[in-house]
């Protein structure tokens, strides 16, 4: 498995988690720094781990009371980002390290793209499709239902925006 390192110190991350003095700013911090050395400070996922909020008003308890503490809450939407990034890892290596000839600014886009326009659950939907052991052109056939499924202009997004990323513009 390529990338052990880097998806290690990703999953002690997510061990982190369950520890009993867990401090969500803390945690938010320390996987803020890990996620720039990985994958760039511009990443998706680095605005998502700081979007992770503990929200103590009195509605947002009521509405967690009976379900799960908005601390769980948090912790799950930590933990999800985690798994995301070690997929991408494992799936697509890391784009700044050198010694990978596989990774490239152009995938770093893509995976960008993807992260943007797709819900977490949508983006390891197709992930999984891309790892399947299928003919490409059956797997071709089934991503573009997929995409086309999820709605929104999904696909046109994504495209522009790995038109439009720096790494890929066109010089005309």
């Amino acid at each position: 498995m390529k990338n052990t390192k880097e998806i290690m110190l990703l999953q002690k991350q997510i061990e982190k988690l369950n520890a009993d003095d867990f401090d969500l700013g803390a945690w938010k911090a320390g996987t803020i720094i890990l996620l720039e050395r990985l994958f760039g400070s511009e990443n998706q996922k680095i605005d998502q781990i700081e979007n992770i909020r503990y929200d103590q008003s009195s509605w947002a308890l009521r509405q967690a009371k009976g379900s799960t503490n908005m601390m769980e809450m948090c912790k799950a939407q930590g933990r999800e980002i985690l798994h995301i990034a070690i997929d991408e890892l494992e799936n697509f290596g890391l784009s700044n390290n050198q010694s990978d000839t596989t990774s490239s600014p152009f995938t770093t886009v893509i995976v960008q793209a993807l992260e943007r326009e797709l819900k977490i659950s949508q983006y390891r939907e197709v992930i999984a499709l891309i790892k399947a052991d299928k003919k490409i052109a059956d797997k071709q056939k089934e991503l573009i239902e997929k995409l086309n499924d999820f709605g929104h202009n999904c696909v046109e997004n994504m495209l522009a925006s790995i038109l439009l990323a720096e790494e890929t513009k066109v010089n005309l």
